[in-house]
């Protein structure tokens, strides 16, 4: 029985789409009678260490969430500090999220004081075990954390074999939810007008934060093909960039297709995401490598057809031929799969995603969680 619930990970003020979810998640346990609250950080990376323009938010608080900032990720002291605040606090359950190695010290830590009062469980929900930019010493890091919890929920059959590599607690399966908070769907030409393009350009859309393992630039040498200039089609990039943007402007460049991208690399608040998803005919996501996506339970929710390449677990929630598109992570493919969502056209695949967003809802996800727990 779960009556009390601490969700430490990211919360307001902190942006993006790992607060939203943790939100989301929390309103999701409160709606099921338990009492929940997120514990999120104070500091969560070092400027240093933070590759976009800021870490915060500029919306207002939500304020059907109740959200603590307390956790300092690079202060030992505030981790002994908290860790003893949740042990005396017995909450039933914690659910802490991990997705980088360098908070692992910070949570691990936490997590361990938290749970010697013998009362609280604690369940990790991880994006991903082992990161995409892998660096020295992330393997010692994660196993300290996976270390410091009793269980895992993963959101990919790719992150749970990770998981198992490095411990033989349990593991549940949970795909990621749909995103509801950025609301209902406008209609393509409405959300064009707003963006003061044209309702008649074929466009496609690459959104979230740039960085290389997304593969930006083979979809840009996609766009550089032969058949997708004669098909007159354009890419809009909407994203801040989580790398040096240079390369990609000069790569747009040499490959003369600076006419057909149209760019909004800055970071786009919730509530202004629905015009620019809704703005495109299809959502391309060419990873190199991945395990899951916020970009699709993205294009769920505004039910936009999706091209995505075959890495990580990005096929899982992708029926090729159904909702989208899935191919292989080079240019060649991803030009043909371009062609293939513009023959078929957007209303071929509308049927399918409305019967597939069916099975990604937060109710299954909480659920899973106090399953996960009765078990433990």
């Amino acid at each position: 029985m779960v009556s009390s619930l601490v969700i430490i990970g990211p919360g307001w003020p902190l942006r993006g789409g790992l607060s939203a979810f943790d939100e989301q998640l929390a309103r999701t346990f409160t709606a099921k009678g338990i009492q929940s609250r997120i514990e999120t950080f104070s500091l969560q990376y070092p400027s240093i260490l933070f590759p976009g323009t800021t870490q915060y938010s500029k919306e207002p608080a939500p304020k059907d969430v109740n959200i603590h900032a307390g956790i300092n990720s690079i202060n030992p002291f505030n981790w002994i500090k908290i860790g003893l605040k949740l042990k005396r606090e017995r909450p039933d359950l914690i659910i802490v999220r991990y997705w980088i190695p360098f908070l692992a010290p910070c949570l691990g830590t936490i997590c361990r004081i938290a749970r010697s009062n013998k009362h609280t469980k604690v369940i990790s929900i991880v994006d991903n075990m082992i990161p995409h930019e892998k660096r020295i010493g992330d393997k010692q890091l994660s196993s300290y954390f996976a270390n410091s919890v009793d269980g895992f929920l993963t959101m990919s059959d790719k992150v749970s074999k990770d998981v198992k590599s490095f411990s033989h607690k349990p593991v549940t399966l949970s795909p990621h939810p749909i995103f509801a908070h950025f609301g209902n769907l406008i209609p393509k030409n409405e959300a064009r007008i707003q963006l003061g393009l044209n309702p008649e350009d074929k466009i496609i859309i690459f959104f979230g934060f740039i960085r290389h393992y997304k593969g930006l630039d083979i979809l840009l040498n996609a766009m550089a093909s032969s058949t997708i200039k004669e098909a007159n089609i354009k890419l809009m990039i909407v994203g801040e960039f989580y790398e040096d943007a240079q390369p990609y402007l000069d790569l747009i460049n040499e490959l003369g297709i600076k006419d057909n991208i149209i760019l909004y690399t800055h970071f786009v608040p919730d509530n202004e995401v629905k015009k620019y998803v809704c703005s495109a005919d299809f959502i391309i996501q060419p990873y190199r490598n991945a395990t899951q996506s916020g970009v699709t339970p993205l294009a769920y929710h505004f039910g936009i057809p999706m091209l995505v390449t075959n890495v990580g677990a990005l096929a899982d929630t992708v029926p090729n031929g159904k909702v989208g598109v899935v191919v292989e992570p080079n240019a060649a493919a991803i030009t043909n799969g371009i062609i293939t969502l513009y023959k078929n056209g957007s209303h071929s695949y509308s049927h399918q995603i409305n019967e597939e967003k069916k099975k990604y809802s937060w109710e299954q996800m909480a659920d899973n969680f106090i399953l996960l727990n009765q078990k433990l």
